[in-house]
């Protein structure tokens, strides 16, 4: 099935939004909650499918669902259809600060492999699908589990990755990263996962006990602050900051913060 051809426009700096420009008739898909504004003439439905395969019976779309709930998504996507005679538009915000990455799938082969929860919105006719680590350790130690998300197709597709985004072409070459560094790679990259150095490195080096290791040819997308990362450091301030209702500029505030460290 080909994918709808659409135009878009991103929106911002880090905190995107990516517009999508809609002729009559075509479609939009997206994670549920994602859209942001629309305008008249736009119609949205939820559906269990994604519509890349218009034989998929009921037992299918179930099956694609179950899929997509396994990786923590919603079991429903919803599909934006410009219904009106001209043109119209619709935009998805992105969850987190970070970068929006458009990719055209036809220039990637076809397929992409990213980190599940990454995925924003895409072309109708993009089918959007689990994929496993290839090795145990990989998946037990990597960051992201055993389940990545693969999204074929021939058109375009948006996913998000936090803080800056940084792309790496490799040939024939080996990259280590953080595991929560990584957003995206195309096939032919082999993804796996290694020991952090010796073990004073591991406990005391600060950068978690294993590396991922990604070899191979082809493209990689790298973020420089994951989701987890930016959640543990809210956390770690959390109780200070809800415990302390003084304010800024008084006296007692400053001793607080003195006492605190700050």
């Amino acid at each position: 099935m080909y994918s709808h051809e659409i135009d878009y426009t991103i929106i911002g700096d880090d905190m995107q939004i990516v517009e999508i420009e809609l002729d009559q008739g075509e479609t939009v898909i997206a994670e549920a909650g994602a859209m942001n504004y629309m305008e008249d003439g736009i119609t949205f439905e939820a559906k269990l499918g994604d519509g890349s395969d218009a034989n998929d019976g009921l037992l299918g779309k179930l099956w694609n669902a179950g899929k997509r709930a396994i990786t923590g998504e919603s079991f429903f996507l919803t599909h934006f259809t410009n219904t009106a005679s001209g043109k119209r538009r619709v935009a998805f915000a992105a969850p987190y600060p970070g970068k929006i990455i458009p990719f055209n799938l036809r220039d990637f082969g076809g397929t992409i492999i990213c980190q599940k929860n990454s995925y924003l919105c895409s072309a109708y006719g993009t089918k959007i699908d689990i994929e496993f680590t290839q090795r145990f350790g990989a998946g037990l130690f990597g960051g992201e589990g055993f389940i990545l998300q693969r999204l074929s197709g021939d058109g375009k597709t948006f996913i998000h990755a936090g803080g800056t985004v940084v792309r790496k072409e490799l040939r024939n070459q080996v990259i280590r990263v953080d595991t929560g560094c990584i957003v995206a790679f195309t096939d032919g990259i082999d993804y796996d996962i290694e020991r952090a150095g010796n073990l004073k490195s591991m406990l005391f080096g600060g950068e978690g006990l294993f590396l991922a290791t990604l070899r191979g040819t082809g493209v990689v997308y790298l973020q420089s602050l994951p989701f987890s990362r930016l959640a543990d450091r809210i956390l770690q301030y959390a109780p200070s900051a809800m415990g302390s209702s003084r304010e800024e500029g008084s006296i007692l505030g400053g001793i607080g913060r003195m006492l605190d460290g700050d």
